[in-house]
């Protein structure tokens, strides 16, 4: 076999030298011999794409803007259409194309029509925002290679429009495809810099208006510098902590580094198992990035970014986590009596910034609005609809979002991807601060291994708090870490730390941060239970709660890794195990108890909702026989899923467990379902109803009723929701009529297994659930899909001898033709 491998693995080793030779004998041209960037981004640009199974692509060249035209060329490959509509979207001409009133995928922002994503978006680009943020020198703004990356992503994108024909019926035809500028890529990086912050309010800052203007809601007047008298303070708390709840998102992921203590070659283990939508923009795509001697990165990149955004090289994996640290506060304005349109600061008026937008409608008039800025930040109306925050005669709210000055979120992937330990790890973090709203988990091969919340967040300190809140902000702050300070006080403003990459943020340093523990793990909660034998204490409340009780995902995760370090001798295949466990940790907590609640039933029967009596007697044994797995062949798990969410959407926390919280025991309580809650025979009769009305058994396998079709196959999910607890999260709405759980919506998405044996190469386990493309024409539209179906794992390839020996190895120079 040894002697057959060789002279093949020479001819190919021999094409894609050559190959690389010709890219690199390409002359580069200078951003000044570029002049219209949308037809010829700099010019002679050319990368090596070597495709390996799954249409998974190693993209090879010797520079930046090589590596990015090679990166542009493949992702338009396999996802231009959604590619193109997220253009579409920073354009802000959403309108244009699809009408006002139509909805975005959410992806970039929560506008809930294209008119208000337009609104935000145009006047972004007008106001010369991300132009602005490009032109800064580094470390505030983005670095020379990071630029040459967007301009070669920018190229590489436009390249492939030109040569290849469109053939996903997504867009295919379509006006809005269209070339795209290094402004384009860095206004999409933008948007997912905000995404926490402004992209989270953009029907609000878009909507606002003055009191007494057209449109401008009514409501009453508050005094300076105190909250909405109409306004109640405990469900302000209660609407600013569900806001910020990060269990709420669509995006959220578990990952656990294992230390060389715990595993059986003392080096260290990485699995990442991120939580993002199966559709739309904010899906990753999987490849590989190598520049001779200088990168060789593998792993994940959100569409659209040049880069890899979690991932491994030869020694070190990391991945993230959505961080609960509010990345964003509030200044409450005292406005000028005779205009509400200027604040108050120290006494003296400051007119607010007018950024008056006009975007074009498909079908009808353009649309001019005006939006409202302040030194701040913008004005905004609310914080979703719990959270009112009316502009008066004499109150308005902007919103501060440091993020917003941050186009260094790729410079700290890139950093990252270069680093050689979890140490580099840390140091990438710290000097570039570019991360907006994510934890960072990591392992090395030395065995190290890291967590660190270091993001981007508002300098709200806890003293800053309590001596700048305003009645509002006394309520929020402590509930949520929004703060709600006194904009009309000079000495309010937000303070900056010496190491800090941009002012009014925090430095590295205060990030809570914990290295070299046996596990380092995060599943959404705050970095408190990390370890859950080493909590981390001391930080300020804006970076997340401590001693308050943990999600039954955080609690399951702990007691598996906790588990897992304790029995130690680790390998890539235990954590392989551990993806597909399956375990339901409500289902442990609670289903033997409600199976008792269910035989005790007088008669069998519950009263269901809507008052009719249900016959439960058959559910009893179904709930007590099932294995408290989410398996594809798991029976019972789907009715006690759909008794679980009824029944804690219906019954606070308090009234459910006899044994409460206890911050001493934080993994264990709450426990011990109390059996005589009025809440559990209702729910047990409306999911029974539910199901018999659907005509699904209640001992139905999940499998059968959890799925995805592709290319008209079903395939089964195994998984199961945030409320169960289950790692290997999977979210999708209910659709009776279509047979259950038809389609999923988010949930685990790039999946890792990371560890290393000594060798030059790391050993490494992948999936991409969602697989490669979104066009269903394509071969990669559905591969890894079936094989996420079927829990099967691709094998990494990153030494250049198994990308070589592949048996699916293509080989494509993609270049510019000029």
């Amino acid at each position: 076999m040894r002697l057959s491998t060789r002279p093949i693995l020479r001819r190919v080793a021999l094409t894609g030298a050559a190959l690389l030779a010709a890219a690199a004998a390409v002359p580069q041209a200078s951003a000044a011999a570029a002049p219209d960037e949308r037809t010829a981004a700099g010019g002679g640009l050319s990368a090596v794409i070597r495709y390996t199974e799954n249409g998974i692509p190693h993209i090879l060249a010797r520079d930046y803007a090589r590596l990015g035209f090679g990166t542009g060329w493949a992702q338009a490959a396999d996802q231009v259409c959604v590619l193109a509509d997220g253009f579409v979207t920073v354009a802000g001409e959403r309108s244009r194309w699809f009408g006002a009133d139509a909805a975005p995928d959410f992806s970039l922002s929560s506008a809930t029509k294209n008119l208000s994503s337009d609104l935000y978006f145009k006047g972004v680009r007008e106001s010369g925002t991300v132009e602005g943020l490009l032109a800064t020198p580094a470390p505030a703004g983005p670095t020379g290679d990071l630029k040459e990356l967007m301009r070669g992503w920018a190229a590489g994108y436009n390249a492939w429009l030109a040569q290849n024909q469109v053939t996903d019926p997504a867009c295919r035809g379509a006006g809005w495809v269209r070339p795209v500028t290094t402004a384009d890529v860095a206004a999409r990086a933008f948007a997912v810099s905000v995404l926490g912050g402004q992209g989270r309010g953009v029907d609000g800052i878009t909507a606002a208006r003055p009191p007494g203007a057209a449109g401008a809601p009514a409501g009453p007047t508050a005094r300076p510098g105190a909250a909405d008298p109409a306004a109640d303070p405990a469900a302000a708390a209660e609407a600013a902590r569900e806001f910020f709840d990060t269990g709420r998102y669509d995006m959220g992921s578990n990952a656990v580094a294992f230390a060389g203590s715990t595993t059986a070659n003392g080096r260290g283990l990485l699995l990442g198992n991120p939580h993002y939508p199966w559709h739309g923009g904010r899906r990753f795509w999987q490849f590989q990035q190598t520049i001779p001697g200088e990168l060789n990165v593998s792993g994940a990149s959100l569409l659209g970014t040049a880069v890899v955004n979690i991932g491994f090289n030869e020694k070190v994996a990391w991945s993230h986590t959505v961080a609960t640290g509010t990345p964003v506060s509030l200044h409450q304005l005292a406005l000028d009596p005779a205009d509400p349109t200027a604040y108050l600061v120290d006494g003296r008026p400051e007119s607010m910034t007018r950024r008056t937008v006009t975007v074009p409608v498909a079908g009808g008039a353009p649309v001019t609005r005006t939006q409202w800025w302040t030194r701040y930040g913008p004005v905004v109306p609310d914080l979703g609809p719990g959270l009112p925050l009316p502009w008066t005669a004499r109150t308005a709210y902007a919103l501060n979002d440091p993020n917003a000055v941050n186009l260094r979120g790729s410079d700290t992937a890139l950093a990252m991807g270069r680093a050689r330990s979890v140490a580099g790890i840390r140091e990438a973090l710290g000097r570039t601060q570019g991360l907006p709203w994510v934890n960072t988990v990591a392992a090395d091969s030395a065995g190290g291994t890291l967590f660190t919340q270091t993001q981007v967040l508002p300098r709200i300190t806890d003293e800053l708090a309590a001596r700048c809140s305003t009645p509002l902000g006394r309520a929020t702050y402590p509930a949520s870490g929004l703060a709600v300070l006194d904009g009309s006080r000079g000495d309010c403003a937000i303070g900056s730390d010496p190491d800090a990459v941009q002012p009014g943020v925090f430095g590295p340093g205060k990030a809570p941060t914990l290295q070299g523990a046996p596990y380092a793990e995060n599943s959404n909660d705050s970095a408190w239970l990390a370890n859950a034998d080493r909590p981390l204490t001391g930080y300020e409340r804006v970076w997340g709660s401590i001693a308050t009780p943990r999600s039954a995902r955080t609690r399951g995760a702990v007691e598996d890794v906790s588990a897992m370090a304790a029995r130690g001798r680790l390998t890539v295949a235990d954590l392989q195990e551990q993806q597909f466990a399956n375990r339901v940790p409500a289902g442990d907590l609670a289903a033997a108890d409600a199976a008792q609640a269910c035989a005790a039933l007088p008669g069998g029967t519950a009263t269901a909702s809507d008052g009719a009596t249900v016959d439960v007697s058959a559910a009893c044994g179904v709930l007590a026989g099932w294995d408290r797995r989410a398996d594809g062949t798991s029976r019972g798990a789907l009715l006690f899923d759909r008794f679980w969410r009824r029944l804690t959407a219906s019954t606070p926390a308090k009234d459910l467990w006899l044994v409460p919280f206890s911050a001493a025991d934080p993994v264990r309580t709450p426990r011990t379902l109390d059996r005589a809650a009025p809440g559990i025979g209702r729910a047990l009769a409306d999911a029974v109803a539910e199901l018999r009305a659907a005509g699904i058994a209640l001992d139905a396998p999940l499998g059968e009723h959890q799925f995805v079709v592709r290319g008209g196959r079903k395939l089964p999910v195994g998984g199961g929701t945030e409320a169960l607890g289950v790692w290997n999260k999977t979210e999708a709405p209910w659709n009776a009529a279509a047979g259950g759980y038809p389609e999923v919506t988010h949930g685990s998405s790039h999946i890792q297994a990371v560890g290393w044996d000594g060798g030059r190469c790391p050993v490494a386990r992948t999936l991409l659930t969602y697989s490669q493309s979104s066009n269903p024409l394509s071969p990669h539209y559905a591969d890894q899909t079936r094989m996420y179906s079927e829990e099967r794992w691709v094998t990494a390839r990153f030494c250049e001898r198994d990308i070589l020996t592949s048996p699916k190895l293509k080989v494509v120079l993609a270049r510019e033709r000029r």
